[in-house]
């Protein structure tokens, strides 16, 4: 990571404005209110605080990478990326699911289906990020074949929006929100 360039904030951006609107579809749709705020902030800050450990554990993975105001920084801000699209995966479900609290009742299937697409995203966003030049990987990171691209920040997101959801549904599960 060398320089920040404006349209690497083109994304987020659209991430956050997707985000926006279906909270607000949702919360049009759920009975208590106050509830279903805290549950998407939960989610959101599950997301942030996994995201932001990640990044910074491989961080030694990335070209130039030093535990300094720069790069944490920078960790900081791609966790609230990766937050943006945790919970454009949950709010995305819950239109298929017709849900909002899809996670609640997770099927293999639909494990199988998100674990799937946040590969695919992952692998098509460090395509794009990596012929860019916002980011370059050390010889310390492991290569997926076929695909070019670093093992950790694929299973980054193949591995984590499970792990969130699954602390999320055992949130709902301990009767803390009221559907």
């Amino acid at each position: 990571m060398e320089t920040l360039s404006l349209d690497i904030f083109v994304v987020p951006t659209v991430a956050l404005t997707l985000v926006i609107l279906m909270y607000i579809y949702f919360a049009k749709q759920v009975r208590n209110k106050k509830n279903y705020r805290n549950y998407i902030i939960g989610i959101a800050l599950i997301a942030f605080s996994f995201n932001f450990i990640w990044e910074l554990a491989q961080g030694p993975l990335y070209e130039g990478f030093e535990y300094d105001w720069q790069h944490i920084s920078f960790c900081a801000l791609a966790s609230i990326a990766d937050m943006l699209m945790v919970l454009i995966l949950l709010f995305g479900f819950g239109l298929l699911y017709r849900n909002v609290f899809w996670i609640d009742d997770l099927t293999p299937k639909q494990i199988l289906v998100l674990v799937t697409i946040g590969t695919i995203g992952a692998i098509l966003g460090e395509i794009w990020h990596t012929s860019r030049g916002d980011w370059n990987y050390a010889g310390a990171m492991p290569i997926v074949p076929w695909v070019n691209v670093g093992l950790s920040p694929l299973l980054q997101f193949a591995v984590l929006p499970y792990l969130i959801f699954v602390i999320g549904k055992n949130y709902i599960n301990k009767g803390n929100l009221e559907k």
